[in-house]
């Protein structure tokens, strides 16, 4: 529901030739826009703890070179490069606590 001060607003949909006019919710206005996925970034998929880098700042990595070890829920998952490319910057260190979604390395083609 709209509050006192928002102006509502309208979108004009065509749908088979015929146009609807609608007005967008406030939560449709304030929604997060979609960002495409950035192969170079790469990021924690779920919350856990860097057990090990295998990879330094300036190296050169292959598509599939293991890069970290992130362990998540007493398991060992192996972090690997998605394309070849030079690490740029790490910014994790054995033993650090991440949560999901935190850039971990990154990685230019």
């Amino acid at each position: 529901m709209e509050g006192q001060n928002d102006a509502p607003v309208y979108k004009t949909l065509i749908i088979d030739n015929i146009k609807y006019k609608t007005t967008l919710t406030t939560k449709y206005q304030q929604r997060k826009v979609y960002q495409p996925v950035d192969l170079g970034k790469i990021q924690s998929f779920i919350p856990g703890t860097i057990r090990k880098i295998f990879v330094k700042e300036g190296a050169r990595v292959k598509q599939g070179t293991k890069l970290l070890e992130l362990e998540a829920m007493k398991m060992l998952n192996n972090i690997i490069a998605p394309h070849d490319g030079v690490v740029e910057k790490i910014n994790v260190k054995s033993g650090d606590m991440v949560s999901k979604n935190i850039v971990l390395l990154e990685i230019k083609k």
